[in-house]
């Protein structure tokens, strides 16, 4: 379809940049886990998967929009797919959000763990909804959402560095 030729550039680069950035993270909290804090496992499920699976969800919609579709249906059909079971995803973080006692969740923590997320989950499930007529528009909605993952996930990523760095590692040598 020529609709999903015009996206290529755009799917190599997220998709290059999630998977790139899924391997950092993995460096990062290899870093990171030579001091572990107290109810590490707890708070990783909150702050930390969630992270990679918005790069993961990134490349995965790279994948599924670079293969060579000859319909707009089936693909629709994944990426609503996607869009739903993310949805259920960030409502499961919200609670792993609240239960866990390791750290205060802010509200940035909320806007980007479960508001954001969640309108770019959302935003997925409408696009499949609306692929079979009006294509191009649901094309957009996707290359939004999935870019919306992306920078997600960098925010994420950084904020939590930040927090080891800055918090952790300076509340280690007092």
């Amino acid at each position: 379809m020529s609709e999903f030729a015009e996206w290529d550039s755009f799917y190599v680069i997220v998709g290059s940049a999630a998977g790139a950035l899924i391997g950092l993270q993995f460096v990062v909290l290899t870093l990171i886990a030579e001091r572990p804090p107290l109810r590490a496992a707890e708070s990783g499920a909150a702050f930390a998967t969630p992270t990679i699976v918005h790069f993961g969800t990134a490349l995965l919609l790279s994948a599924i929009l670079r293969a060579p579709w000859h319909a707009v249906t089936p693909v629709a059909a994944l990426w609503g797919l996607v869009g739903l079971s993310g949805a259920v995803y960030t409502g499961i973080v919200a609670r792993r959000m609240r239960v866990q006692t390791t750290y205060g969740p802010v509200l940035e923590d909320w806007l980007f763990h479960c508001v954001l997320p969640l309108a770019a989950y959302a935003m997925l499930a409408l696009s499949a909804f609306a692929a079979p007529s009006h294509t191009r528009e649901a094309l957009f909605g996707v290359g939004t959402a999935a870019l919306l993952l992306l920078f997600i996930g960098i925010h994420n990523a950084w904020d939590a560095i930040a927090y080891h760095v800055f918090v952790r590692m300076r509340d280690a040598s007092d």
